[in-house]
């Protein structure tokens, strides 16, 4: 398993991987990498790669207006590879980034449904501590659970 930059060749398999765990529609991935492939933002996306093959990604943005937060916007594995690392690896190198440019404080947003109790308990695993909970916020009983960690 080799964690590295996202680059254009993984937009293929990184594709699939969204169409697998439907995190948010692949069509949208091109667009969204094209500043961080252009070297001309402060975006940060982290691929996960083992056989050749893309398995993975991990999606960062700082926060404006504060110092040193990053928010972890998207986490993606391919369904057969979940379970086996990749998910923990890409975080633990997204922090190690992060550090190596000072920043303070990951916040990560995820959903408060039964179908997202596994994500919360690998976010809380990882060593997050749920900070905060808005009700509804991303629909009618879907509270928006934020996680929070400090990095430095």
């Amino acid at each position: 398993m080799d964690i590295r930059y996202t680059e254009p060749g993984d937009i293929a398999d990184l594709k699939s991987v969204l169409d697998q765990t439907e995190l948010f529609p692949s069509e949208l991935l091109e667009e969204m990498l094209s500043g961080f492939l252009n070297g001309d933002n402060e975006e940060l996306w982290l691929t996960c790669e083992t056989d050749g093959r893309a398995i993975g990604f991990c999606y960062t943005v700082p926060v404006q207006l504060a110092e040193g937060t990053w928010n972890m916007l998207a986490l993606a594995v391919a369904s057969d590879a979940q379970g086996q690392g990749a998910g923990r690896g890409l975080v633990a190198q997204m922090e190690v980034e992060l550090q190596e440019q000072a920043a303070r404080v990951m916040i990560v947003d995820t959903s408060g449904t039964d179908a997202f109790a596994g994500t919360r308990g690998f976010y809380a695993n990882s060593g997050y501590t749920e900070e905060a909970r808005i009700r509804d916020f991303w629909g009618k009983g879907d509270d928006k659970v934020i996680f929070w960690k400090a990095l430095g």
